[in-house]
């Protein structure tokens, strides 16, 4: 973007944001169906909005998927955990999850291994964890983890046991979609029709795209995508394998982690 787009950009957002007469989010629709903001920014810039309420418990990690090693592994179960998951950090507990003691960084590892120590003490490596409330505020969140300069939070309940974790990724990713790295397995990045005439889409693709694609009618007054849309209407992340029909087309999920769906299999209604 250059200079000159980046002004008009942030003046149509100015113009935007002193409307003080309807809810922020109307003037955002009305300035992407006039074409003023692109459809992205769009996004982006609801996402922004409907984070400002949400608190850390609604887009966690939930604890039964927090990857993690056992304290008494010492390093060799903390590598083979960071190779198979490929974390650059991952936290380390004394006999449950409830008690994480620290966070260890895969680049701490790396000089003990190399000069074969695999013995030395996983405790001299442990970074202090960052624990907070599973009801804090990501906004409130986010400031602390730039101010602390901190990549990740364990949650607690109200009990005082752990409840999920968050990262800073975590949270790019309510704002800007999901955030691969070389790392991650290759994910449709679009919508594109197969031998047999279903699609593989991504979770990420607009709810507009496939309502025309497939000549459907779906449309939310609180999420964007056809991942978000499925789990709102299941009221959770679907399971991979569970489906949907509309319109006699069938939607099922395909791939899905604990923050999203990844990608879904769309099978045409038998005869089209």
């Amino acid at each position: 973007m250059d200079d000159g787009s980046e002004g008009r950009l942030w003046a149509k957002l100015i113009n935007i944001f002193r409307k003080a007469d309807s809810p922020l989010e109307e003037h955002i629709l009305e300035a992407r169906e006039d074409g003023e903001i692109k459809s992205e920014v769009v996004s982006m810039l609801l996402n922004v909005l409907e984070l400002k309420d949400t608190t850390a418990s609604e887009i966690m990690i939930p604890r039964t998927d927090i990857i993690g090693a056992e304290i008494s592994g010492g390093l060799t179960e903390v590598a083979e955990q960071i190779i198979e998951h490929c974390h650059s950090r991952i936290p380390v507990y004394m006999d449950s999850k409830d008690h994480i003691i620290g966070i260890v960084h895969a680049k701490d590892i790396i000089a003990p291994l190399l000069a074969c120590k695999r013995d030395e003490s996983l405790e001299n490596l442990l970074r202090e964890p960052f624990i907070v409330s599973e009801n804090i505020q990501i906004k409130t969140l986010l400031k602390e983890f730039q101010s602390g300069r901190v990549h990740m939070a364990i949650l607690q309940d109200e009990y005082g046991g752990t409840s999920g974790l968050i990262t800073m990724e975590d949270i790019l990713e309510e704002i800007v979609g999901d955030i691969a790295d070389e790392y991650d397995a290759v994910r449709p990045s679009d919508f594109y029709e197969r031998d047999d005439g279903s699609f593989m889409i991504s979770g990420r693709v607009s709810l507009y795209e496939v309502s025309e694609k497939l000549h459907l009618e779906l449309d939310s007054e609180h999420v964007d995508s056809i991942g978000g849309y499925l789990s709102e209407l299941m009221g959770r992340i679907p399971n991979v394998g569970e489906f949907l029909d509309f319109a006699g087309y069938k939607f099922t999920i395909h791939e899905s982690d604990a923050k999203q769906i990844i990608s879904i299999l769309v099978e045409p209604p038998k005869g089209v």
